[in-house]
């Protein structure tokens, strides 16, 4: 089997076989194979007909202030005929490695289904939730005389994408939203496709709110409001943003949004009464280790040392044993000739350097073994911080 990058006249196939796996109805679109931050990967049986296919998007993800070097994964499909004979672990073994030769940290991915990535290193990280609310439950509340509220162009886009970047930027796991798969490099005259709505919040000069949103269809008891982005960096403007949704409740009866985790805007919403709409899992790995420590931010008040050897099959250059130190907001990560008590499979390290997780959780999970009388405890300094998240499925 030849596992290669894909070029145009393969594309026909490619989409074929993405039509097969996924279902899809629509027509072999036209658009190129090569496309600014996007590596198309496929697996080629002996007689040269394309037998799988894996996409490597070139993405960053903020670790406590810090841009990360992210691999995220997309399009793994593979022929009907062919599975279950290891073309998958080919693909994603090829990804890693391209990935790491272009300078990636780390990967993430939202499988259908969770097994072969697993066995390929990468672990479950959490869940994308997307809800529903009644628009009637929203709390209503007297406009701040502080603030102001106005819908939004596409002018105003740039201002958008620095306020989310305010937001984001000190968690863990979420997209930078910078890159070649987002960058605008001509005149923006409209709205994102799908956004029929902006509704930003500004206190004086400053924009300290932001809702996008598309309407839907209908105002009978089905209609829904599906927002995209709902962010805000001060309490004031959340609830200034949830009290624009709740007039929508005339003619939308259902809110649809994903939610971050204990954010200016969930504190003031209800969400005790929300509804389930979907949850996606999603997984992560490091694609290289030294990288992935080195690279992102660490807390101010952290400072420790442990040592651990690490398993990596499917990634080679990252199997040995190694010292992390942490001190100041940053870490390192160096080998060392020693044999360490504590050995973790890259799942596991996968986990802890998610926050998901404690070192003792993952030890019982069989992805940790240590020296009888050793403490797995101090192999929580690589999780410390803040919990990772996903906001943008992909």
């Amino acid at each position: 089997m030849e596992i290669r990058e894909l070029h145009a006249d393969d594309m026909p196939a490619a989409w074929e076989l993405g039509r097969l796996a996924f279902g899809l109805s629509s027509p072999t679109p036209q658009s190129p194979v090569a496309v600014p931050g996007i590596t198309r990967y496929g697996a080629f049986d002996p007689g040269g007909r394309l037998v799988g296919r894996a996409t490597d998007l070139h993405h960053e993800q903020w670790w406590a202030g810090r841009p990360v070097t992210a691999a995220d994964i997309a399009s793994v499909a593979v022929l009907p005929e062919a599975r279950g004979r290891g073309v998958a672990r080919s693909l994603l073994g090829a990804v890693l490695r391209g990935a790491r030769e272009r300078g990636a940290a780390i990967s993430a991915l939202f499988p259908t289904v969770a097994a072969p990535y697993r066995s390929c290193g990468w672990e479950t990280g959490g869940t994308l939730r997307t809800v529903d609310l009644a628009t009637m439950a929203l709390p209503r509340h007297r406009p701040s005389p502080h603030l102001s509220v106005s819908p939004g162009t596409a002018a105003d886009l740039p201002a958008v994408a620095e306020l989310y970047e305010r937001v984001a930027r000190h968690r863990c796991g979420l997209l930078t939203r910078r890159g070649p798969l987002f960058d605008d490099t001509g005149e923006t005259a409209a709205l994102p496709p799908g956004v029929d709505g902006l509704t930003l919040v500004h206190d004086g000069d400053q924009l300290v709110g932001y809702a996008s949103w598309e309407r839907g269809q209908g105002y009978d008891a089905t209609a829904v409001l599906s927002v995209f982005d709902l962010f805000a960096v001060t309490a004031e403007a959340a609830r200034e943003l949830v009290g624009v949704l709740a007039g929508w409740q005339s003619v939308t009866p259902t809110l649809r949004l994903c939610l971050l985790g204990h954010d200016a805007v969930s504190a003031q919403l209800p969400l005790e009464i929300a509804r389930e709409h979907q949850q996606q899992m999603w997984m992560h790995r490091p694609v290289d280790v030294v990288r992935a420590v080195q690279s992102r931010g660490w807390p101010q008040h952290v400072r420790g040392q442990v040592d651990f050897a690490l398993d990596d099959v499917l990634a080679p250059w990252n199997t040995g044993s190694w010292r992390l130190e942490v001190a100041d907001g940053s870490a390192s990560l160096q080998r060392t000739d020693s044999e360490p008590t504590l050995r973790l499979a890259v799942q596991g390290f996968g986990l802890l350097y998610l926050g998901a997780t404690t070192a003792q959780a993952v030890a019982e999970a069989g992805l940790l073994r240590c020296v009888p009388g050793t403490d797995p405890g101090a192999l929580d300094l690589l999780g410390a911080g803040q919990q990772a998240e996903l906001l943008d499925y992909f």
